[in-house]
Order: C-alpha cells, then sequence, then structure tokens
C-alpha cells in the first residue's frame, strides 16, 4: 500500500492547491470588490482540480487496482498459478516494463471523466451546504457543519463517480492475462452495458458511500483547520468553531 498510499497524499495535495488557486484566479479576473466566489466558479475550479491531479493519482491508481484484482494465492498451491505481481514496486516496473512510461496512465481518460465532474460536485456541495448551515455573522462553520457537509460532498461525489470508475478499473486492468478485450473507452462503455446492463455501472455505489462519509468528514475538517490556522494564526475567529455547543 506504500505507493498508493503516497500517491494520494500528492494528489490530495495538487487536488486542494489547484482548487484553492483556480477559485483565486477567477476571483481576481472579476476585479476587487466583487464580493465571494461564485457557484460557477467554485464548480469551474472544482472541474479544473479534478483534472489536474489525474496526473499525479493515474500511477498509483493502476498500482492499487492491479494488487486488489490479483487474487491468486501467494503460498504455492500446487496446481494453482501463481500472482503476477509481488507488490507495489514490483506492479509498477512490470507495467514499465511491459507498456512502458505510458502504461501507468492507462485508465486515464476514463479518470479524468470521473475526477473532473465529480470533484466538481464535491466542492459545490460543500461550499453550499456549508453556507446553508453557517450561522449569520460567522465567516466560517462550527465544526459539526464541516463534517457534516463533507460527508455529504463525498457521497454526491461517489454518486457522480462510480459509473466511469467501473470503466477506469476494467481499462486498467485490460489485457493483464492476456489478450485485450477493450480497445478504447467507447468500446469498454458499450460493451459492458451489452453484457451485464447499465446496473453494473452502479453495483458499488453503497459501499462508496458508506465509506465516503466519514473519510470526507475528516477531510474537510482537516483541510479547513488547517487553512484557517495557516492563513490567519491560532487565535483567529476564521476557524471552524471546535467546541460543542
Amino acid at each position: 500500500m506504500s505507493i498508493p498510499v503516497t500517491t494520494i497524499s500528492f494528489a490530495s495535495s495538487v487536488l486542494f492547491g489547484t482548487y484553492r488557486n483556480c477559485l483565486q484566479c477567477l476571483s481576481q479576473a472579476r476585479g476587487a470588490g466583487c464580493g465571494p466566489n461564485t457557484k460557477l466558479e467554485v464548480f469551474l475550479s472544482g472541474l479544473m482540480a479534478g483534472i489536474v491531479q489525474v496526473s499525479v493519482l493515474s500511477p498509483g491508481d493502476i498500482v492499487k487496482v492491479r494488487l486488489q484484482c490479483q487474487t491468486e494465492s501467494r503460498r504455492g498451491i500446487a496446481n494453482m498459478p501463481k500472482p503476477k505481481y509481488r507488490g507495489p514496486v514490483h506492479c509498477l516496473l512490470s507495467i514499465i516494463k511491459e507498456d512502458g512510461i505510458t502504461g501507468l496512465y492507462r485508465g486515464a481518460l476514463p479518470l479524468m471523466l470521473r475526477d473532473g465532474p465529480s470533484f466538481a460536485t464535491y466542492f459545490l456541495t460543500y461550499t453550499t451546504i456549508c453556507e446553508w448551515l453557517r450561522d449569520t455573522g460567522k465567516s466560517k462553520p462550527d465544526w459539526s457543519y464541516v463534517m457534516l457537509a463533507g460527508g455529504v460532498s463525498g457521497m454526491a461525489a461517489w454518486a457522480i463517480a462510480t459509473p466511469m470508475d467501473v470503466i477506469k478499473a476494467r481499462m486498467q486492468m485490460d489485457g493483464t492475462r492476456g489478450t485485450r478485450q477493450f480497445k478504447g473507452l467507447y468500446h469498454c462503455v458499450t460493451e459492458t452495458v451489452r453484457v451485464e446492463g447499465v446496473g453494473v455501472f452502479f453495483r458499488s455505489l453503497g459501499i462508496n458511500c458508506i465509506r465516503a462519509f466519514p473519510t470526507n468528514m475528516v477531510v474537510f475538517l482537516t483541510y479547513e483547520v488547517l487553512t484557517g490556522f495557516l492563513a490567519t494564526g491560532p487565535d483567529h475567529d476564521d476557524l471552524p468553531q471546535l467546541k460543542l455547543e
């Protein structure tokens, strides 16, 4: 899990950094004194951030998917095939050896189509819920509202992302045990629908949402606390209100 975890850490940094910088650029383009960012600016910034982070996410993601889908036992049971990959580093090097550096970006297009719209929805949902729940006169909502908004935004994002996540995983696994089955993104989509029906795209939606809610509660609470702390210092009231009332 070392390579996927490291990749996700870098990808999250790129994601939130790109998002904040896009918001700032769009705000500056409108000119000084135009107020807070609009919902369209939040959506576009999230869209751009989701696309940009694929550049660092894709290599670790394909390693993660291939190791997770490797079901062969490593105990050397008789008459059973041995696993193709011995670990994350061996998987990474094997992909480069077989397909070159570009092999690490197999499935990058569906990954962009997954993360662009889903993170646009992610940040828009979070911002909208925080605005609804924020008390009058406060620049930031209480910590409980931040966590609620983060959890709901994570579920909303996965509702958008799950169909393309299925396609992404199938393209990343295609050809690992023989000839390739899919000619490209469109062929993968049409063949999947023809063989298994549209319902296959939402088969993992429930577990994705269950996982997304607590994860993104913590993600956004950490994000708000750290950005507020770094921008203003620990004694400023721009931080989320971390107290039970």
